[in-house]
């Protein structure tokens, strides 16, 4: 099934071509990483999908009202300031906030859904203390944790596990390919291509100002398109546990 689709998508920001005829779907199911150098437009392709930067072409989530949109797509931006003292538990309960009745109480089913975000994120024992006074790593599970909470059909995070440890980082997502074998449609951008390669159903890779290329992880990830869109060279092996992936050397 479907979950969202681009067509012909393009953004221009301040005069300069970020991208142009960016056309692509994403299905339920998929745990696709976004990976490309830095100003390829990863960013700006995540928020044009969401309807928040000028753009041309046509994205289905744009195109719904805010409160659909809300009950459809989950959204977890680069910025990860709180700066509301509120604890953990209240700010992961936000996430419920699109499908809450008018009268603004959190019914059973919703408490639920906010426990058991808390428990993927590992912030059981934090789920009291004021998010605003969690260290930097543990704020960015804890906005997370709100997005998982949302329980929504799609669920889009734009480098959702810079400035974790490697034990978080590998945990985060592990939780993000778990919600897409649980049949939601997970978009992630991410720099760490040995986790893409270990955990995205699928990469798209953009740089030269658009989608350079988009398929399975051992294909996308392949010497001579890293090369090109990075500039690097790289190893990529299969083992018992998986496949390794390690950026090697910078290459003119």
């Amino acid at each position: 099934m479907t979950s969202f689709d681009l067509r012909d998508l393009g953004v221009t920001l301040r005069n300069r071509e970020v991208f142009r005829n960016v056309s692509l779907t994403i299905s339920a199911g998929e745990m696709v990483g976004l990976i490309g150098p830095n100003g390829a437009g990863k960013t700006s392709l995540m928020r044009a999908a969401l309807g928040l930067v000028p753009h041309t072409g046509h994205s289905t989530l744009a195109q719904m009202s805010a409160r659909d949109r809300a009950r459809t797509v989950a959204w977890m931006p680069q910025s990860r300031e709180i700066a509301w003292p509120i604890t953990v538990e209240r700010l992961v309960a936000l996430g419920r906030l699109p499908h809450l009745p008018t009268t603004g109480t959190i019914p059973a089913k919703d408490r639920v859904l906010i426990d058991q975000a808390i428990d993927r994120l590992d912030l059981g024992s934090l789920r009291l203390r004021a998010a605003s006074r969690l260290s930097g790593g543990e704020q960015a599970r804890a906005l997370i944790a709100r997005a998982v909470a949302q329980d929504t059909p799609v669920l889009m995070a734009d480098e959702p596990i810079a400035g974790l440890d490697p034990a978080h980082q590998i945990s985060t997502m592990r939780v993000f390919r778990d919600l897409a074998d649980e049949g939601r449609a997970i978009l992630v951008s991410i720099h760490d291509l040995g986790l893409a390669a270990r955990h995205c159903t699928r990469l798209i890779l953009m740089a030269e100002g658009g989608v350079l290329a988009d398929g399975p992880p051992a294909q996308v990830l392949s010497p001579e398109l890293m090369a090109r869109a990075f500039g690097i060279s790289v190893w990529h092996e299969y083992t018992a546990s998986g496949p390794i992936f390690q950026p090697l050397e910078v290459v003119k």
